[in-house]
């Protein structure tokens, strides 16, 4: 066991005492022995601290204090991690059991790869699924053109690009994630594994992607336009067509 790589796993938190419990379970209920698990709570009031003591024994660290939003959360919980690949995941969210092992196995065996995902379904507050996200394989190119479609809730990376490209930027709200996939894969190949679902992503009316989603391709036009990108792309006609179809597409996951 001990020539298995660590996985540090974050979970940032706020409020979200409702869905904790299920996060950390699916977490700790990996079939993958080496987890390092990390929770930083933004000093949350509704009990999210009750749920977290409850399994203090199996978490490596945890705090609750005010911090500065998600981004910052994740950023404060990565420096404290010491794995060899890392990954978080938010506190709605939920993990598939074999998710961890079959990231490491996948990276283990191609060890040029330097960030991997999967499928993920979408499930409502009570967890039942409602769709699938659309995931499909991207690359640096097509993220700059924004063709994202990594569900975050699935997404392992090797930790060195962290060190080299890290931290996540604390002036975006929502589209961190997706400048730290440009950053890396700059540097390193991605793949997506069709056919593996490794987490949940959950719709819920008080989820960022529910009541923010309007900031996200803003952030991304940001990335955009910050390392070079003109006006006349891909991007940014998909950013004026994602105004117009938003709000159905909000409608459809939510039915």
């Amino acid at each position: 066991m001990s020539n298995l790589p660590l996985v540090s796993i974050i979970t940032p938190s706020f409020n979200q005492a409702q869905f904790l419990e299920a996060t950390i379970q699916s977490v700790l209920g990996q079939e993958y022995p080496r987890i390092e698990y990390i929770i930083v709570d933004g000093g949350s009031k509704d009990g999210s601290v009750d749920v977290i003591q409850k399994y203090a024994g199996r978490i490596a660290w945890w705090v609750s204090e005010q911090d500065k939003g998600q981004t910052d959360a994740i950023n404060k919980g990565f420096n404290r991690a010491t794995g060899d690949i890392l990954a978080w995941i938010n506190s709605d969210d939920t993990y598939h059991p074999q998710a961890v092992a079959q990231a490491v196995k996948y990276l283990m065996e191609n060890p040029e790869m330097g960030l991997v995902y999967a499928d993920c379904n979408y499930i409502d507050e009570a967890g039942n699924v409602i769709g699938k996200f659309p995931a499909a394989q991207t690359d640096y190119r097509r993220l700059r053109e924004g063709y994202v479609h990594i569900p975050q809730q699935t997404m392992f990376f090797r930790a060195k690009y962290w060190k080299e490209l890290g931290p996540l930027d604390p002036s975006f709200y929502f589209a961190m994630d997706y400048d730290l996939w440009t950053r890396i894969a700059k540097h390193a190949p991605f793949k997506y594994i069709a056919g593996q679902t490794w987490a949940n992503f959950r719709i819920h009316n008080l989820g960022k992607t529910t009541s923010a989603d309007d900031r996200c391709w803003p952030e991304m036009i940001r990335v955009h336009y910050r390392d070079g990108g003109s006006f006349l792309s891909i991007i940014v006609a998909k950013h004026y067509l994602r105004k117009i179809i938003g709000p159905l597409w909000k409608w459809r996951i939510k039915k």
